[in-house]
């Protein structure tokens, strides 16, 4: 049997891949999609790798799993795949510490004034260095910490957010009742109970229709004034044009965004365009980073091994691990 790795982005180094299919199996890498023949499509057991465009799913003569090295599948066609019998697994098992430390560190960065100070210090060490200044900050210990969705990465920041002796309280109505007992916290009903309460809240969905914009105008509306917003979860869930609103009359007093709905930023967004000119307005409320959250060289090869270890398991001995198609897969059947 054969994984084909249709975009490898790693050069020659391989081990990681290798390591986690395990023995017995046959891989075949390739730089880029245009690139790969149409008998390594065909001849593919499993496919790991970004998603392919759906014009080469009709070369997949004998494919029978395609993973993607990903915790987001928002922009693979499930139900196409599903119609061809064929499971679409993502790898949500790797990147959550990394993600959850970094929506922390954008939270504190903001409440701790950090890069406002280092900016205001390399202006003019002398006038500016001002210790009892931070424009941001309260006692972390006195704040609401509010969590949109509790999946994996959401406990993570939850525990963390515990770990700073802060009230932490989420928004995620597919969690079942008793979930916040078991870790502490403390539940809100709607969006909107949650928004109205919370000092910080931080974003941990994905990225669907229902979530799409999900706060936007309306949710950015029912929060508490002077709210610092973090986003390390998909861009498109916050309408930047509403949080731009948002910031302007004061509603939210300051963001931190890992993602962004269009990337790498897009500079006619108001609000990104007023980040990157310095606009006073906004000067040192907003802090972005490149989608950045997930990487440290430990994750990088998590990802790479356990999504050829899904691929692995399956074409070995038929175990089917973090299937994200399933309904249209039974559909078919």
């Amino acid at each position: 049997m054969r994984v084909l790795w249709p975009q490898h982005f790693w050069g020659e180094d391989r081990e990681a891949e290798l390591t986690g299919l395990g023995e017995g199996l046959d891989s075949v890498f390739v730089r880029r999609f245009a690139e790969v023949t149409d008998d390594q499509w065909a001849t593919a057991d499993a496919l790991v790798g970004p998603s392919p465009p759906l014009q080469y799913l009709d070369k997949l003569a004998r494919c029978r799993i395609y993973v993607k090295p990903a915790v987001g599948f928002d922009d693979v066609d499930v139900e196409a795949w599903g119609k061809k019998g064929i499971p679409v697994c993502n790898t949500p098992d790797y990147g959550t510490r990394e993600v959850a430390d970094h929506a922390m560190a954008l939270m504190l960065t903001l409440t701790k004034s950090i890069a406002f100070h280092d900016e205001s210090l390399r202006a003019d060490p002398k006038a500016n260095w001002r210790p009892a200044l931070n424009p941001y900050g309260q006692r972390l210990a006195d704040c609401v910490f509010g969590l949109v969705g509790l999946g994996r990465i959401g406990t993570a920041v939850a525990l963390r957010a515990k770990a700073f002796d802060m009230d932490v309280v989420f928004f995620d109505p597919y969690k079942p009742s008793g979930l916040e007992l078991a870790l502490g916290i403390r539940r809100a009903d709607s969006l909107a109970e949650l928004m109205g309460q919370c000092h910080i809240v931080s974003v941990h969905a994905p990225l669907n229709e229902e979530t799409r914009n999900l706060i936007g105008a309306q949710a950015l509306a029912a929060a508490r004034k002077g709210v610092i917003l973090i986003n390390t979860a998909r861009g498109p869930i916050v309408d930047i044009d509403a949080l731009h609103d948002a910031m302007e009359d004061g509603t939210v007093l300051a963001a931190g965004l890992d993602v962004l709905p269009e990337e790498p930023a897009n500079i006619q967004k108001p609000l990104i365009a007023a980040w990157a000119g310095g606009e006073a307005w906004l000067k040192h409320r907003l802090v972005v980073t490149p989608h950045s959250a997930f990487y440290t060289p430990q994750s990088l090869r998590d990802i790479r091994l356990l999504s050829a270890r899904t691929a692995g398991r399956y074409l070995r001995g038929g175990r089917l691990e973090n299937c994200v198609n399933e309904a249209f897969l039974k559909a078919r059947r």
